[in-house]
């Protein structure tokens, strides 16, 4: 049953968020130290970051629909828990591959994130829906981009065990307060597991909804991982040279553009979540016109990424908005699936910002990013398109029926 959720629930959701995938994102601006601490070739360093990624997938397929099912504030208080074993395991593990495995299961229970917005959408009373998935979501963004700052700092000062180790810490202490203080999610008994897992098959297949979301955020995630996948490329090598730290500070502007954006929930509560996605999409592909201008000033670069966040932050709340509005009953499941897209966008983001700088510099990784941005603003307005034809048509065979009616009435009489 809905319930009123507090500015403190809030801020103890949006803290999960942060905290779990953190988890995820934390090795990379301390990836070549953890590297020669682990005994690790560079060509392996690589491992690192995808070991948590893969776990992350994993999870979104095998764990999320257990939240459709199971006491979701039990289960956020348990992921909670298993992701801080994970991150207890990378800051003690002694060599690659038992960090591997620590960056894996933290990963893999970070999806501890899908089911806290499955939770807050339960909970939440109709007309606050949007506004609290966008706060509490604001965590996530809060987690990728701040974690950066925190790992770069503490990994030129005390080391990059230190961040696991912190990280662990505050896992179990918001599990502590997750048990102790939210409020129980009570609803009917869910599907089971196996017929959770099916439906995540049938979302793609038949739900057209769904479908255009996922696509969007593959497209919207692979711009996002564009950015922040590559951009310590540029800014280490000449003519700036920053450091590690230097390099972490550039995600205060990424949390000012995201925070921004909470207010997008609230837009959306009031029915122009589609609007929404079209400008914040259309901003995006704008903001890459500043993220390419490193050459002389790095103010335009930070224009840009404030306004990229700003549009990221704005599709996503909108997205899982419109998706838990329409399918209450699993949003668990339909989140989890989600977010797959999500996971396989910013995977291919990562990778085609490493080719492109490679072969042809900052500016060629910047078209990439613009044209992923533009790929899913195309892809918006199509659904639009076809959106509006069937109403039309619907519309057309109603005026049509109502025209022969009285004709055939006669006729009988």
């Amino acid at each position: 049953m809905p319930t009123a959720v507090t500015s403190s629930r809030r801020f103890v959701l949006a803290s999960v968020c942060a905290a779990a995938v953190s988890t995820i994102y934390a090795i990379q601006p301390v990836l070549e130290e953890a590297g020669r601490d682990l005994g690790l070739a560079p060509r392996s360093l690589g491992g690192l970051v995808a070991a948590g990624q893969i776990g992350y997938f994993l999870g979104l397929i095998l764990l999320v629909p257990l939240g459709d099912i199971l006491n979701r504030r039990r289960l956020i208080t348990a992921h909670l828990t298993l992701t801080a074993v994970g991150a207890t395991i990378t800051a003690l593990a002694p060599n690659g591959p038992i960090a591997l495995a620590g960056l894996a299961i933290a990963g893999f229970f970070a999806v501890v994130v899908q089911v806290t917005v499955a939770y807050v959408a339960a909970v939440s009373a109709p007309v606050e829906r949007g506004r609290n998935i966008g706060a509490v979501t604001s965590g996530v963004v809060l987690g990728i981009l701040g974690v950066r700052i925190l790992a770069g700092v503490l990994g030129d000062t005390t080391g990059w065990r230190a961040v696991y180790a912190l990280l662990a810490i505050l896992c179990l202490a918001l599990a502590f307060i997750v048990h102790t203080t939210l409020a129980p999610d009570r609803r009917t008994p869910g599907p089971r597991y196996g017929r959770a897992l099916a439906s995540m098959g049938r979302l793609v297949r038949s739900d057209r909804l769904f479908l255009s979301r996922g696509l969007i955020a593959f497209f919207l995630f692979a711009s996002f991982g564009t950015l922040w996948s590559g951009l310590a490329l540029p800014l280490a090598a000449a003519p700036w040279h920053l450091t590690t730290t230097q390099i972490g500070l550039f995600g205060l502007a990424g949390l000012a553009g995201a925070l921004g954006a909470a207010r997008a929930g609230r837009w959306a509560d009031s029915g122009h979540a589609q609007a929404i996605t079209g400008s914040a999409l259309a901003l995006l592909t704008a903001s890459w016109f500043f993220v390419s201008r490193t050459e002389s000033t790095l103010w335009l670069l930070i224009l840009g990424i404030v306004l990229l966040d700003f549009a990221v932050q704005a599709v996503h709340v909108s997205s899982q908005h419109l998706l838990t509005t329409a399918h209450p009953d699993r949003a668990s499941t339909v989140i989890g699936a989600y977010m797959a897209f999500y996971s396989l966008g910013s995977a291919l983001g990562a990778v085609a910002t490493a080719w492109a700088y490679t072969a042809w510099g900052w500016p060629a990784a910047c078209l990439t990013g613009a044209a992923f941005s533009l790929s899913a603003l195309i892809l918006w307005a199509i659904t639009q398109f076809t959106r509006r034809s069937a109403s039309a048509a619907g519309e057309h065979l109603e005026e049509d029926a109502s025209v022969r009616l009285p004709t055939r009435t006669h006729r009988d009489r």
